[in-house]
């Protein structure tokens, strides 16, 4: 506080404070005695005056009054000065009582006294507030260009920040017209000097009427419903329009128009916000070592950066690709500022290199997201699916269970149910080798979910290159079906189901409704400002091998349960138990023979010993050479 004492202003709002603590106290008098002061009143508050202007300032000062700005005097500031006065006529009659005692003392004057306090001190604080306020509101932008008429839509917790950040902060070069919001007791309601002047279905006249540049979604768990009526209205009125990110990318109180971007197709998929049980994911990895296989991949970094939150002593990060491992790497580095990591560069069918690994850093958490995930690529390269999903997966739980891993999350796909691609059944071979490692010291589960927006090798990606190129958007069938979520979701949801699981386990995440494909190239086409069929065509190729119209969470047999998590089901009774010795051999042997059929690059083979292993597999057969 002591730079203040060079500060001319310091003074001056020191001698504002003491005129207002005199005029309080000379007010205090004048009401109390109907404003006919006798000569005796008039000397006991000249009297008084030196330990009233001395008190006042002194609380002031030692509480911190003299800090702030009083051009951005807030409500906190208001209490602070309800405080600091109430301190004061404590002191002053504390002063008073053990120095003179109360007769001849008016007890009236202290109360009225600290009213006017509070009164004229907060008064002054909001007067200079708003004449600010009303300075900055008539100045221009930076820029020297006009503000921009922005309409909000939502005037809920979110969009009164923004409102403030608005009003407070000129630079920005925006004015709200007012706010559109589908709660009826809200309408007619001001935020902020700002008028909720209709429900969404207003927007559209209101944007003409009020002269409207842009609108701003701010709410932050809108539906995807109702995320795309929004948007439709603003492209029907050719008004540009941002959104806030959802409340799982921003922490609560930093809501600002700083924070405003683009509509993505998320937003219109409506995706909800996780509620994650935070203590009983800290109980499982704070302090511990957690391994991440394929921990640069979209799934496996998103893991990473969500296990950071958690403060593990250790991160072990395992990958095979040398750029992906390095991003990741700098990331914790550089953005989340976590250096208690080893990276690891290798395979994970590289069983001596794994067993090293995990000798040395004893992991007591693994989650295993490394796997090839390219159903097209797999089809005509089944071995390699075999090698690094089935048996990279078997290496790193034979491992696990020799070097005392506590827990052993697998990262699995809702291509493996019912497959109809090598890649899926590669992945619910790995659901079944859990079942071999059943009652020892590991708990094994693994999570089944579907498509995740944005990661490698996803179709959103492709539609955005896509359109940049003018087109056209290729689907491969007008009804194929897909389910989705966000990365971050995904990863959040693991970790939860990773933190449940007592052993044994396979998970299912809830992935709400599935999206028609070619529905989501028109957004996507839509959200980049064109028209699909007009600006950008979008064309049908066929299902590519290994394809499927429609994705499912579950097989038959399998008895979907709840858990005390909202989006976490558990499979109940399956046809291949836990502890079926018949089962788990059978399982050995024939992975040897895959084994054996993968090292000899024989399509066939490793085809037919699938289908023994997983009896719901239905393939077209071997993959054709694309020039055949």
């Amino acid at each position: 506080m002591w730079h203040n004492f060079k500060n001319p202003k310091f003074y001056v709002m020191i001698a504002a404070d003491l005129l207002l603590f005199a005029a309080a106290f000379l007010g205090a008098y004048l009401l109390r005695f109907d404003f006919a002061l006798n000569e005796a009143q008039i000397d006991q508050y000249l009297g008084m005056l030196k330990y009233v202007l001395s008190i006042k300032v002194t609380v002031f000062f030692g509480l911190g009054m003299y800090r702030g700005m009083w051009r951005y005097t807030s409500l906190s500031d208001s209490w602070k000065i309800l405080e600091a006065t109430l301190l004061q006529s404590v002191i002053l009659v504390t002063i008073i009582f053990y120095k003179f005692g109360f007769p001849g003392f008016s007890r009236g004057v202290f109360v009225i006294d600290w009213g006017l306090t509070f009164v004229l001190t907060g008064g002054l604080r909001i007067l200079i507030r708003s004449a600010f306020t009303l300075r900055d509101n008539r100045s221009t932008p930076p820029n020297g260009r006009q503000r921009k008429r922005v309409l909000l839509a939502g005037a809920g917790r979110a969009g009164e920040k923004v409102a403030r950040d608005v009003r407070d902060n000129p630079a920005l070069g925006y004015e709200v017209v007012g706010f559109v919001d589908d709660d009826p007791q809200k309408l007619g309601r001001a935020i902020h000097g700002k008028q909720v002047l209709g429900t969404m279905e207003a927007i559209p006249e209101i944007i003409a009427k009020r002269r409207v540049d842009e609108l701003l979604i701010t709410i932050t768990e809108a539906s995807g419903e109702q995320m795309r009526r929004i948007v439709d209205m603003c492209k029907q009125s050719g008004t540009a329009h941002k959104i806030l990110p959802s409340t799982a990318e921003i922490f609560d109180g930093q809501v600002s128009v700083k924070a405003l971007r683009q509509v993505n197709y998320l937003d219109l998929l409506g995706r909800s916000q996780v509620e994650l049980d935070t203590q009983g994911i800290q109980d499982v990895l704070q302090g511990r070592t957690v391994l991440v296989t394929g921990a640069g991949g979209s799934i496996g970094s998103e893991l990473v950066r969500q296990i950071v939150r958690f403060k593990p002593a250790l991160l072990v990060l395992v990958d095979a690709s040398e750029f992906s491992l390095y991003q990741i790497e700098m990331a914790l580095k550089h953005e989340l500022g976590f250096n208690n990591y080893a990276t690891v560069l290798g395979s994970i069918c590289d069983a001596a290199l794994m067993r090293r690994t995990f000798e040395r850093h004893r992991p007591s958490m693994v989650f295993h997201a490394a796997a090839y995930k390219h159903v097209p690529m797999l089809e005509c390269n089944p071995w390699q699916a075999v090698t690094n999903n089935i048996l990279g997966t078997k290496t790193i739980m034979d491992t696990a269970v020799a070097t005392g891993v506590q827990r052993f999350v697998v990262v699995s796909t809702d291509k493996a149910v019912r497959p109809t691609n090598v890649m899926g059944a590669s992945k619910r071979v790995t659901e079944l080798l859990m079942r071999r490692y059943d009652g020892g010291g590991a708990k094994f589960m693994a999570v089944r979910f579907g498509n995740v927006l944005g990661s490698s090798g996803s179709v959103v990606p492709l539609f955005r290159r896509q359109i940049e190129h003018g087109g056209p958007v290729t689907v491969t069938h007008p009804e194929v079906t897909r389910y989705f979520m966000s990365i971050a979701e995904a990863a959040q949801l693991i970790l939860q189901a990773g933190a449940m699981g007592k052993g044994q386990e396979v998970f299912v995440l809830e992935m709400g409704e599935p999206v028609k494909i070619a529905d989501m190239a028109a957004d996507l086409i839509r959200l980049s400002g064109k028209e699909p069929g007009r600006d950008i065509e979008i064309v049908f190729t066929g299902l590519r091998e290994g394809e499927k119209l429609y994705e499912e969470l579950i097989t038959e047999g399998e008895n979907i349960l709840r858990t005390e998590h909202e989006k976490i089901m558990v499979l109940g009774d399956c046809s291949h138990c836990a502890g079926n010795e018949a089962f788990i051999q059978r399982l050995q042997d024939r992975l040897d023979e895959l084994t054996a059929a993968a090292k000899r690059y024989d399509q066939a083979e490793v085809r037919r010993i699938l289908k023994i292993l997983v009896p719901e597999l239905h393939s077209e057969g071997e993959c054709a050479p694309p020039n055949a």
